[in-house]
């Protein structure tokens, strides 16, 4: 496995625990506030780790597109519209 692959698996963990953090603050009625911030940071790890993904295979993506390109850069043009869009 990839050192790049590595690194974002990593970082789906760490949200996944946060989110799990999140259920448990829920489940003991944590104060909104707390739990709002803790929710704003998962947001904010969620949208780090969909650009260093974009970065990193942004390359790849190219490639991949000079193979078939109008349906390569349609996907992912849409892909990327559909992120921007929850970002």
């Amino acid at each position: 496995m990839d050192e790049h692959r590595k690194k974002v698996l990593n970082r789906l963990r760490r949200i996944e625990g946060q989110i799990r953090g999140l259920e448990r603050m829920v489940e003991k009625s944590a104060p909104c506030a707390d739990v709002l911030t803790q929710l704003s940071a998962v947001t904010a790890a969620i949208k780090k780790t969909g650009f260093t993904i974009i970065q990193a295979n942004m390359k790849r993506c190219i490639n991949e597109a000079t193979q078939d390109p109008d349906k390569t850069i349609d996907d992912f043009q849409k892909a990327l519209t559909q992120y921007i869009k929850m970002a």
